[in-house]
């Protein structure tokens, strides 16, 4: 979290179109964003940096297309480009004050950074702080432009950054846990239905299934990015363009491709641009399911994990801590724990979305700064969870082969399914039923009720054949 600079002992006095108010005399922010400090300390949480970066190189991108068609004169310019480059650097982050909670559509973010820019412009040209001698916040840094529709461009361009890195941690993921498969392509163990003793499988069919479910969530978190790269930059206050100059849209969209690397394109109607929350419903949808599908992966590690010697105890995990402040040597899928944790996270800040996506009303959604932190915070948790997971549980996991081999001699049910297509269903049950009585194994006791010759026998009840599927 960022900090206030300076101290209310040291202060300037900034006038806006409410009056004065005493800004820290160091500050490269002005009246406005003061205004946001004092009116919204809510949660103590800041921008996530990427939205800053995002909004800044709206600016940049704005001050270079206003340049170019003769709007913006170049000495105030290449001062506007300047701070932003410094800011793209990583200084003055701690300029950025607002908490993500403030005032609707955005506005007093959005002046934030047009306040900074703009007194970090005026120091390169020799100005002070808070006089706006050369750079106006309003006039220059926001020249064809609006919180309206500047904020729903910036939250774009930083969703695609961080939604990207999300994708690139689930295919790592997916990657990880296709190698285990391959691993354990031919380990037959339980399979379980209903938390029952099911059929055979093999742990590269279980874990080959993880992989596929997760690389599904990475497809469809990329379908869902697409429609980020629209921008409704350009339709100012209400969708109509008002003030903006024609072609700097599509320029400042051209830049933007060419910096995020992204195929960014201005939107075909601006109205709906404006008007629609569409594509951070389905982004943090797309999240929403990655985090569904990891959670009840996760659920599947911990059951497989469990015990270890009164569980299932079949899966073996790195130890990354102690396990208990009472109990000595007990070690828990501490990780794995973790995710789920941030998937039931990543879920609730689907719901904000979807409330802040339907409470717009007419030409804005003026709930885009809840929208927009949901949004960011799942992706970031989300990305991190999936890196964690990766290194420190699925490279190190290890299948106990003894442990499995073990598991699969206990249960008749496992197998007796390959039994009923050559005696029946009834009988197949009835010998799995004396099989659990008797506390004997399924071959045991159809050899001795002579279903078949004993090398049949033998070869219909082999479980790694069962896992191919047909009649054995």
């Amino acid at each position: 979290m960022a900090t206030a600079v300076g101290s209310r002992s040291a202060t300037r006095r900034e006038k806006d179109t409410l009056g004065e108010i005493e800004v820290p005399a160091q500050a490269l922010w002005g009246a406005q964003t003061q205004r946001g400090i004092e009116n919204y300390p809510i949660s103590g949480y800041r921008a996530f940096p990427a939205f800053v970066r995002a909004f800044v190189n709206v600016k940049k991108a704005e001050a270079i297309a206003n340049a170019e068609v003769g709007r913006l004169d170049a000495k105030r310019k290449d001062a506007i480009v300047a701070a932003c480059d410094e800011v793209l650097g990583g200084r003055h982050a701690e300029q950025f004050v607002l908490d993500v909670f403030h005032s609707g559509a955005g506005v007093s973010f959005h002046m934030n950074v047009n306040e900074v820019l703009a007194n970090r412009a005026n120091q390169l040209l020799g100005g002070g702080l808070g006089t706006y001698e050369h750079v106006n916040p309003n006039d220059h840094v926001n020249m064809g432009q609006s919180t309206n529709d500047t904020t729903p461009t910036a939250m774009r361009l930083a969703h695609l950054e961080l939604t990207g890195m999300l994708c690139d941690e689930l295919d790592a993921l997916a990657a990880s846990l296709e190698a285990k498969a391959v691993r354990y392509a031919s380990v037959v163990k339980p399979g379980r239905t209903h938390l029952q003793d099911a059929v055979p499988i093999t742990f590269g069919q279980e874990i080959g299934g993880w992989a596929a479910r997760v690389r599904g969530a990475a497809a469809r978190l990329r379908a869902a990015r697409a429609e980020l790269c629209a921008l409704g930059i350009g339709g100012t206050a209400a969708g109509t363009g008002l003030n903006a100059t024609p072609g700097v849209r599509e320029r400042v969209c051209a830049l933007l491709a060419e910096w995020y690397r992204e195929p960014i394109v201005p939107a075909e109607d601006l109205f709906a641009a404006m008007q629609t929350m569409a594509p951070f419903v389905r982004v943090s949808s797309g999240m929403r399911t990655a985090a569904l599908e990891l959670s009840q992966i996760g659920n599947d590690l911990r059951l497989l994990v469990s015990g270890p010697k009164t569980g299932f105890g079949e899966l073996v995990i790195p130890a990354v801590q102690p396990g208990s402040s009472i109990m000595p040597g007990k070690v828990n899928p501490a990780i794995v724990e973790m995710v789920n944790m941030v998937c039931f996270q990543v879920i609730g800040n689907d719901t904000a979305v979807a409330w802040g996506a339907q409470a717009g009303q007419l030409e804005l959604n003026v709930m885009m700064p809840g929208i927009n932190y949901a949004v960011c915070f799942s992706a970031t948790i989300l990305a991190n969870a999936v890196r964690q997971l990766r290194e420190r549980t699925v490279e190190g996991m290890r299948v106990d082969e003894e442990r499995v081999a073990e598991l699969m001699d206990l249960s008749p049910s496992l197998v007796v399914t390959a039994l009923s297509p050559h005696i029946g269903y009834a009988r197949s049950a009835a010998l799995v039923k004396r099989a659990l009585a008797e506390r004997r194994s399924l071959l045991d006791v159809a050899r001795e009720e002579k279903v078949m010759d004993e090398a049949r026998l033998r070869a219909v009840l082999d479980p790694l054949p069962m896992t191919k599927g047909g009649v054995q």
